[in-house]
């Protein structure tokens, strides 16, 4: 399997994890900035939160690292959290925005 397989399956996982204030998943809306897969099975990924103040900011991450690990194809997986850029609604996918009504 190739990375940009692996960045695919990887991406699935994510769309199964939902901020629990928005009922959308974190990938459309737009919170992960970043996913590096590396030749030794670790992927790291680069993301933020809706907020700096996020309920959700400790379990989140925790979430993601453990749904990406649990694939076989990865070893381990690090989530690196960033405010920079900062995350506003125009971030989100067009169906993001279509379900919230942004469109």
């Amino acid at each position: 399997m190739n990375s940009s397989e692996l960045e695919e399956i990887i991406v699935k996982v994510l769309k199964t994890i939902y901020d629990p204030e928005i009922p959308v998943d974190i990938y459309e809306l737009g919170l992960i900035y970043e996913v590096k897969i590396r030749d030794n099975g670790h992927v790291d990924i680069e993301m933020t939160l809706t907020s700096p103040n996020c309920p959700v900011a400790d379990s989140m991450p925790r979430e993601v690292e453990e749904k990406v690990e649990a694939l076989d194809q990865v070893d381990s997986c690090a989530v690196n959290i960033v405010f920079d850029p900062p995350w506003d609604k125009d971030m989100m996918s067009e169906e993001a925005k279509l379900e919230l009504g942004f469109l």
